[in-house]
């Protein structure tokens, strides 16, 4: 981490990852409701996203007030500074908004188009997960101190062990579980999360060995793909192109190719 302003901007996404991931933890209303919707009637936004987000901006702006913006609930910017933060204050609100644990904060920050620092923190873990770029994937959480991530050797695909989401418009959802019908068989399991930052941080802790989604933004990968190839896995969506809304594939070296093949032949990326 040779360049001085990484270490700025890593310490100012952990400071906002941190208080936007306390508030969403301790500041989550009993009658939590939902605020509006995104693609469908069930892909919903709740009051506790416009915050985080809004803490999230805040906090950043305060520190660095020409960079720009790119958020889920709407924070967007161009910025002067050639630096640019990609926010999802809340992956996993329907989780959220259910009570289960698996969500996160997700804040990553591009230089000039290019990726270099991210910060996925999941409160309810008790885990916060962050990367530079060149300088590994690391985490902290009940153990102590930090603790440098790496993926799993990878095993044969048969026995991989890989995570997916779905989309939440019925049609798109519907291809989704057929692409996932055809692929249980040739693997140990799927697991369905419901965040898809935390689906990467879990490659990169060794967790997983792989993991696919179709439909995602910027947003939602920004940081957790960052944190998953420091970790040394390979990311990537169709064939020889990188993660975008077609495709995201992330695994293991062994696994991601395998994985991503078969997701190209059963058409995971269309209709």
């Amino acid at each position: 981490m040779t360049d001085p302003l990484l270490p700025e901007l890593l310490r100012l996404a952990q400071e906002a990852a941190r208080r936007a991931g306390e508030l969403l933890r301790d500041g989550r209303p009993a009658d939590l409701t939902v605020a509006a919707t995104k693609s469908s009637p069930i892909d919903v936004v709740t009051e506790m996203d416009i915050a985080a987000e809004k803490l999230i901006t805040d906090v950043i702006a305060d520190h660095r007030p020409d960079d720009g913006f790119l958020g889920e609930e709407g924070a967007s910017s161009e910025g002067t500074s050639g630096i640019r933060w990609v926010i999802d204050p809340l992956d996993g609100t329907v989780n959220y908004l259910y009570g289960l644990p698996t969500w996160a904060v997700s804040i990553a920050v591009e230089q000039d188009g290019e990726r270099i620092v991210g910060v996925v923190a999941a409160p309810m873990r008790g885990e916060t997960y962050h990367a530079v770029r060149g300088g590994g994937a690391w985490a902290t959480g009940a153990w102590e101190g930090q603790r440098r991530l790496a993926v799993r050797p990878a095993p044969p695909l048969e026995q991989a062990l890989v995570s997916t989401g779905f989309n939440y418009v019925t049609e798109v959802k519907a291809h989704q579980a057929e692409v996932a019908r055809q692929l249980i068989p040739l693997l140990r399991d799927i697991r369905r999360g419901g965040s898809a930052a935390v689906d990467l941080c879990d490659v990169a802790a060794g967790r997983l060995d792989g993991y696919y989604e179709r439909g995602l933004n910027a947003w939602d990968v920004a940081a957790g793909d960052l944190i998953a190839r420091e970790a040394g896995a390979q990311t990537g969506g169709r064939p020889g192109e990188r993660p975008s809304r077609d495709l995201t594939v992330a695994g293991t070296p062994g696994v991601f190719e395998p994985l991503q093949r078969l997701l190209e032949d059963f058409g995971a990326w269309h209709d």
